[in-house]
């Protein structure tokens, strides 16, 4: 995600890092290219003069203008719910450190000095691993030793053979809360509360599942790219006769706003991945790792990520 002031005047238009141009320069360069010959040809075709009004243009283009911004709301639309997810994660991570210290019963308080071998030091801990789980299986990552450190020498060892680690965790985590209600740790009344709070994680992970599964129809998107860029690639042929020599920068400008929607809308559709204009996944990752961390006294607290580049990941 691109973290930045925004930039003032001048400055404003040679603003590359978190802008779509490098995606769209070649085709830009392109269709620029077609419009400056199309201008010194005025329109002619070898022989033949290719005469177009900007009647055809306008119809076109106002319906064009309107999918593009339709699609880019369904885009925008997935990458907000995304965030709002991840967010109902970071709450019910600490909300579930302070459930395990509350409501489930042991001689002395929790703390990360007592190792997994306490089970509530074992589920918070395994709450930060599921984070990065989730992470990882919404980006194709292979899960790596990153998670060694938040889970007990079996649970390392199973863990690689599931094809849903995130689902993985979440089963052991019922077990160890099943295992407090036997041992009469907790009270079933307040063991519901717990399971509630684990319901709740792993439905927002779920439903990450569901964003990532379930892309803009490819034939929605298909048809506005083909359209706009056959849009573009004819516009200085009805342009040229009108506006002469100011064809090629109109139709830079015109290119470079459906191209930039287009290209905008692709990159945000998919929200869980690492470009620019994505979640910062890392970055939320660690800040419940940060917090469920502290609240075990732990001391080794991680920094928060820092924006790199102008980028936080």
């Amino acid at each position: 995600m691109i973290i930045r002031d925004r930039p003032s005047g001048f400055r404003l238009f040679f603003v590359l890092r978190g802008s779509v141009m490098p995606r769209i320069m070649p085709s830009l360069i392109f269709n620029s290219v077609v419009a400056i010959l199309v201008t010194l040809k005025h329109g002619d075709l070898f022989d033949l003069k290719i005469t177009l009004t900007t009647i055809p243009f306008t119809l076109i283009g106002l319906p064009i203008a309107i999918f593009l911004g339709f699609r880019n709301n369904a885009a925008y639309d997935r990458f907000w719910e995304g965030r709002k997810l991840w967010g109902e994660l970071v709450h019910r991570s600490r909300s579930l450190s302070r459930q395990c210290q509350s409501l489930i019963s042991y001689p002395e308080p929790a703390a990360a000095s007592l190792g997994l071998a306490d089970t509530r030091v074992r589920m918070i801990y395994r709450a930060i691993a599921f984070a990065h789980a989730v992470r990882h299986h919404l980006r194709g990552c292979n899960v790596d030793t990153e998670l060694k450190g938040f889970l007990v020498e079996s649970e390392w060892n199973k863990i690689d053979k599931s094809s849903n680690k995130p689902d993985f965790l979440m089963l052991r985590m019922g077990l160890d809360l099943q295992r407090c209600l036997k041992e009469g740790r907790i009270a079933p009344c307040l063991a519901g509360e717990i399971d509630a709070t684990l319901s709740s994680m792993a439905a927002a992970a779920a439903s990450c599942e569901r964003i990532k599964g379930t892309p803009i129809p490819f034939s929605y998107t298909l048809l506005l790219h083909r359209t706009a860029y056959l849009y573009c690639f004819l516009l200085p042929f009805g342009l040229v006769d009108s506006i002469g020599f100011m064809t090629p920068f109109v139709v830079a400008i015109v290119s470079y706003t459906f191209y930039g929607l287009d290209a905008l809308g692709d990159e945000i559709e998919e929200p869980f991945g690492l470009e620019s204009n994505d979640l910062p996944l890392d970055a939320i990752c660690r800040t419940i790792e940060i917090n469920l961390r502290e609240s075990l006294d732990d001391e080794n607290v991680p920094a928060p990520l820092e924006v790199v580049n102008y980028c936080l990941t």
